[in-house]
């Protein structure tokens, strides 16, 4: 799935002659984006986008919430990935996440009955360090 596919209000429309008719891609409704793939530099799909998480403090995009594996969320493994990690492919309409697949496959996750607890600064600190992203906190 892609953002054009979930963009309701045509935001992201291209007119006759190649320009937008909207303000994207460089600002995008969150909804759209849930639900985008996320592919690494050697095109290995990752996963999808399931939700895009806001610090509420500062009102900015702390993280994008990412799942892998499993079928109809049975067994699948969620990633709280930093938003200054994950990268817009307009080309492709997906993301791009520089990490090898396998890396990937061993990042700090949990599953939908345990999210973490973001005001851990330890966790939030070993998911900044792992995805090589500045900031003490996501």
């Amino acid at each position: 799935m892609s953002y054009l596919e979930n963009d309701t209000y045509g935001m992201y429309v291209t007119g006759e002659s190649g320009e937008n008719k909207g303000p994207g891609p460089e600002l995008m409704g969150a909804n759209t984006l849930i639900g985008d793939n996320v592919h690494n530099l050697q095109d290995e799909h990752l996963g999808e986008i399931k939700e895009i998480m806001l610090d509420m403090r500062t009102g900015k995009i702390a993280y994008a919430v990412l799942a892998h594996g499993g079928l109809f969320t049975i067994g699948e493994k969620l990633f709280a990935v930093p938003w200054s990690a994950l990268k817009l492919d307009t080309e492709n309409k997906r993301f791009v996440l520089n990490v090898q697949k396998e890396r990937f496959e061993n990042a700090p996750g949990f599953n939908s009955d345990q999210w973490p607890d973001m005001a851990d600064s330890t966790w939030a600190d070993s998911v900044q360090t792992f995805y090589d992203t500045p900031g003490s906190s996501l």
